[in-house]
């Protein structure tokens, strides 16, 4: 052992490996591999180099530190427990059990500690990387000269696995550009995956050169159980402001079983033989379980005192920048209690019938004009599809390394890292981020979107062109099943607005949902603004459904129900319906999700169960629809994919026409 290291260190990190290992023995269930592999530069990190204070795990200026492979949630733990974050030895016990606090991969908001909740591969380095773009914006807004206020650092451990999906790719590529020097990564090269060795389909790639590539600097330790190496390591990758690391460590996955280098060591217990070979080899005792020494608790002690005077420093470094700078306090201060500003709705546009007709991707744009203008909380871009989506505001000026108060965001062609990338910005808490594309390529982004929701965070996702009626570029581009698929997540709000007015309504509710993700489905056609929802929107918008259109001539005999581009459509078909004396409710229903929230009392009123004949009205799969018109009613939606055409001409090739309104309606009276 080095004089920079003692036999006491290495008593720590045999206590984080047998700490896990003792969980996952115990469970019967988990991945003891990684954990017997990352313990020394995971203890290292946590001693030595990560700035956090255990009695405060919200400090603003906190390092970030995220598990990227999740299924080592059991060393994680392990730190927590050992750190002091009052994760208890009772819920170490309790790993992976109903209800406890060492659920089997990591979930934020559920233990203390726990920045982000990643297992889905890719996820964690995705966010990490979200987080790093959040902290040089919340730098370039706050900080002063000569007063760093926000300087925290974002450290992440990835393994084989997340380096081999797609997101991490995406994201880590953005990360270069960005030269997101505040991020550094330490990648568990351990040769291994559940199939068995990487080399059956990872050989030909040098992560090393792929990530020099991307702009990174490239950091290699050849040996993950050599502490003075990997404290070398470390000091470079925290040295390093001008561009994102990556610390390439040799690691041996089961590190000192006799399952050591082998997939059996990566999602299953050793084995009570094993675990004995184990701890006999690594010199640990055999009994009790769960041990942990006292020289090691002292270890963590001490790195726990580093960590309350970091946080009492800063603190006073707040205090004077507040003094200071009086307004950016007050600005600070209220994104931190999670408040918007005074009178902010004031800034959203009223659109009428005067504004003529307009797309809802248009009228979208108009309002981020607005609110951009009064939230300087909101950041948001899109997927390379700026001119489409309309997602950059009058006067934005884009973020980048040479202008990080820019509150654009340039994702490039990147779907997928652009939804992980948001979620991370928005584990900030202070900030609302947006990110836009086609709703076709919704399915593209969709791990991300779950876990948006799973983690109950603020991300908006923008989607245009929302239905068959973008028009010529045909079913590879037009969505069918994407509503539904969103529809299905469970916490995810999707609003599918029917004109102008309810768009700026979608864009109110999406920035005060503060506890969850807000999907949008928006229009390349334009369509006119309804009467009614300039009367009712602002309510109705907020409770999913609501009448749009009420009968004339009498009670309603028949419901129509649409959302999105159908709503005016069907609308058309009322009038008809009435001059031919059949009095007609149209129900505008921009939100499954936030409808079935509302008592049962208001849902009656809009649909009132004594009223069977119900057609219900989009361009879009059928399916889940009849929760709403019953068995004795009748979907007109889209069984199949699209065509390549002007809408025009869809809308009467496909029926989504008055006419054909009608004639559904009254076969359904007929019975």
């Amino acid at each position: 052992m080095s004089p920079q290291f003692s036999d006491r260190d290495q008593l720590a990190v045999n206590t984080i490996r047998f700490l896990a290992v003792d969980m996952v023995e115990k469970a019967n269930s988990g991945h003891p591999g990684a954990p017997l592999g990352q313990a020394a530069m995971a203890y290292l990190l946590w001693t030595r180099f990560l700035r956090h204070d255990p009695a405060r795990p919200d400090w603003l200026n906190r390092d970030r530190f995220v598990l990227s492979c999740g299924h080592a949630s059991a060393l994680l733990y392990s730190l927590l427990h050992l750190a002091g974050y009052g994760l208890s030895i009772e819920e170490i016990q309790r790993f992976r059990q109903l209800g406890s606090k060492t659920p089997g991969h990591p979930e934020h908001g559920h233990t203390v500690g726990v920045e982000t909740t990643t297992g889905p591969l890719g996820q964690g380095i995705g966010n990490a990387v979200g987080m790093a773009m959040a902290r040089e914006m919340l730098a370039a807004r706050f900080n002063r000269p000569g007063q760093s206020l926000i300087d925290y650092r974002v450290w992440a451990v990835v393994s084989d696995g997340d380096l081999m999906e797609g997101v991490a790719s995406e994201a880590c590529s953005l990360a270069g550009h960005q030269q997101l020097g505040c991020l550094k990564v330490l990648y568990d090269s351990n040769h291994i995956s559940i199939d068995g060795p990487t080399s059956l389909s990872f050989s030909q790639e040098d992560v090393g050169g792929r990530f020099a590539a991307y702009g990174w600097r490239v950091l290699r330790v050849e040996d993950g159980n050599d502490l003075v190496e990997l404290d070398r390591a470390l000091a470079a990758a925290e040295a390093e402001t001008g561009v994102p690391t990556i610390v390439v460590v040799r690691t041996h996955i089961g590190f000192g079983s006799p399952k050591q280098d082998s997939k059996d060591a990566h999602g299953e217990p050793l084995g009570a033989a094993d675990l004995k070979a184990t701890k006999e080899k690594l010199g640990w005792p055999l009994t009790p379980a769960f041990l942990v020494p006292d020289e090691t608790r002292a270890v963590f002690a001490e790195s726990a005192a580093r960590g309350a005077s970091l946080s009492a420093h800063w603190d006073e470094v707040h205090r004077t920048w507040g003094a200071k700078n009086p307004e950016a306090a007050m600005e600070l201060n209220r994104r931190l209690r999670r408040e918007l500003p005074q009178d902010w709705q004031n800034a959203l546009p009223a659109f009428t019938a005067s504004d003529g007709a307009m797309a809802t991707r248009d009228a979208s744009g108009k309002v981020l004009d607005a609110l951009a203008a009064v939230l300087p909380e909101l950041v948001g871009g899109s997927a390379d599809l700026t001119p489409s989506n309309k997602t950059l505001p009058k006067g934005a000026t884009s973020f980048s390394p040479a202008d990080r108060t820019g509150r654009y965001l340039r994702f490039g062609v990147r779907e997928h890292g652009m939804g992980a990338a948001l979620n991370g910005i928005a584990l900030s808490g202070l900030l609302i981020p947006y990110g836009g594309t086609f709703l076709i390529f919704s399915d593209y982004m969709r791990p991300a979107v779950r876990l948006a929701a799973l983690m109950g965070q603020q991300s908006i996702f923008v989607y245009t062109h929302d239905s068959i009626f973008l028009g010529e570029d045909g079913p590879t581009h037009q969505p069918v099943s994407q509503l539904l698929s969103l529809r299905s997540i469970p916490g995810l709000v999707t609003l599918r607005p029917a004109d102008a007015v309810e768009t700026a309504e979608a864009w109110r509710f999406a920035i005060e949902h503060r506890d969850g993700p807000t999907a949008m489905a928006l229009t390349r056609q334009k369509l006119p603004v309804l009467p009614g929802s300039v009367l009712g929107a602002r309510e109705g918008l907020r409770r999913g459904a609501y009448v749009v259109s009420e009968a004339e001539g009498g009670a309603p005999r028949a419901l129509l129900l649409a959302s999105g581009s159908e709503v005016s459509l069907v609308i058309e078909g009322q009038r008809r319906l009435q001059a031919e004396g059949i009095p007609t409710r149209v129900v505008s229903f921009p939100s499954w999700e936030l409808f079935d929230r509302q008592p049962k009392e208001y849902r009656d009123s809009v649909l009132p169960p004594a009223i069977r004949a119900r057609l219900a009205v989009e361009a879009a799969t059928p399916m889940g629809w009849q929760r709403y018109v019953g068995l004795e009613g009748d979907v007109l939606g889209q069984e199949g994919y699209g065509a390549s055409a002007p809408a025009a001409d869809l809308a009467i090739h496909f029926g989504y026409t008055p006419e054909n309104v009608v004639a559904r309606l009254k076969r359904l009276l007929a019975g």
